[in-house]
């Protein structure tokens, strides 16, 4: 199976799936290969959502076969149709050899995004299409040719797109869609006088809402690019009707939303000039632990149990995506909760990746309350000061925060599995 270039990995087959071939952990997508068909596997996780992966990068994958040398490959050219945006997770392949190609799904996030169509209420989408491609090697060659070869085909299909033979009126063609571009600038007077170049910027078109609501949007298209290191962006083959334009950028916290409804007409080059993101700010910084980029990479993701290892993932930039990590908060802190210290403590060491709750002898579970101590050494009464939480996902939880009179602050967590 092969995902990314540092994701490719020799399966499981479907029998060793079978009881009496792997055991069941907390879930049953998750097992432990107790008898495998490769005996190299044997004692390994597998769990079919270790393989998901984000939108914007989900574009091959499939498998390699070495008896003949062929290759099975899904190959989505793009992902408007997809919901969410760009950072949605889904699922790719998994054992079977199964190829997965993921429209829509509420996994990572809930019922929010669990798709609504009230009685009478039109609605029609098109879903697709996906490009299946095969392709073959001759004996001897490296097999690894025939991934290669799949990325190559996957980057003549993103230059392909959209698609020229879809008969439905409903697949808008080339000529009948529209361009967008411009550039995205940062003011934010406690960093710099002059304006930032919004330098790596996520810039989007989804259906016109609140700020931030593409995150939950599933009805409809989404159009997303990303800035180059000056901040410009260019975003094409926009499907026709009314959008909002929204944005963030990596390091910056908050979204960014375009007040005036963008209407994409059938051949239209729209250029939005200069437009400036002003995230939320009461005054400088005093202190930030981590980094606001919709991600946990950054903070501390310990060694899983070597009991639920997916060899996979050892040493691997996507090592969160191992087995039983959130009971490894529990192995760390038995008895007491974590304590970070601004000023002495490091992120990258002292900040456990995700909030989690902890399981009781009896099967139940009870949330969890971090602190973070810090010290201000003189206090302005007459200004406000304001905590701000980039929360990265949150599924069927609450967060309490609490501010002592000596300005301790605790952070009260509790996550609960679905």
């Amino acid at each position: 199976m092969a995902i990314a270039d540092n994701r490719q990995r020799l399966m499981p087959l479907p029998d060793d799936l079978l009881p009496g071939r792997c055991q069941t952990l907390a879930y049953p997508e998750a097992v432990i290969l107790v008898n495998p068909e490769l005996p190299e596997l044997t004692g390994e996780v597998d769990d079919k959502y270790q393989y998901s992966c984000e939108n914007k990068d989900n574009q091959v994958h499939g498998w390699i076969c070495f008896k003949p040398l062929v290759g099975f490959w899904q190959i989505t050219p793009s992902d408007e149709f997809r919901t969410a945006g760009p950072l949605k997770q889904n699922l790719t392949s998994h054992v079977g050899p199964t190829t997965l190609a993921m429209f829509h799904s509420s996994h990572y996030a809930g019922k929010d995004l669990v798709l609504s169509i009230s009685p009478g209420e039109p609605w029609k989408k098109v879903f697709g299409p996906v490009f299946i491609y095969l392709n073959s090697a001759s004996n001897g060659e490296d097999a690894s040719f025939l991934w290669e070869d799949a990325k190559m085909q996957m980057m003549a299909e993103v230059q392909s797109w959209p698609y020229s033979f879809p008969v439905s009126e409903d697949f808008q063609k080339s000529e009948e869609r529209g361009n967008v571009c411009g550039r995205l600038l940062v003011k934010d007077r406690n960093i710099s006088d002059d304006y930032i170049l919004a330098s790596g910027a996520y810039v989007g078109l989804a259906p016109p809402g609140d700020v931030g609501s593409w995150q939950t949007e599933c009805k409809d298209y989404q159009f997303w690019t990303r800035a180059d290191e000056n901040g410009c962006f260019s975003i094409k083959s926009i499907c026709t009707g009314d959008y909002n334009l929204y944005a963030w950028v990596p390091g910056f916290l908050g979204d960014y939303r375009f007040d005036a409804i963008v209407n994409i007409i059938s051949g239209c080059d729209m250029d939005m000039g200069d437009l400036v993101y002003e995230p939320p700010r009461d005054g400088p910084t005093l202190w930030e632990i981590g980094i606001p980029d919709r991600s946990a990479a950054e903070f501390y993701i310990p060694d899983p149990d070597p009991k639920f290892m997916n060899n996979l993932y050892a040493n691997h930039p996507d090592r969160f995506r191992q087995y039983g990590l959130w009971d490894r908060y529990a192995d760390m802190y038995p008895d007491t909760d974590l304590v970070y210290t601004v000023g002495l403590s490091d992120y990258r060491k002292d900040w456990f990746f995700a909030q989690v709750v902890r399981r009781k002898d009896d099967g139940t579970h009870v949330g969890t309350t971090w602190q973070i101590k810090f010290k201000l050494d003189k206090v302005d009464r007459s200004c406000s000061y304001k905590l701000r939480v980039a929360i990265a996902s949150a599924t069927l939880a609450e967060l309490q925060v609490i501010a002592n009179p000596i300005l301790n602050i605790h952070l009260l967590h509790g996550i609960m599995k679905d």
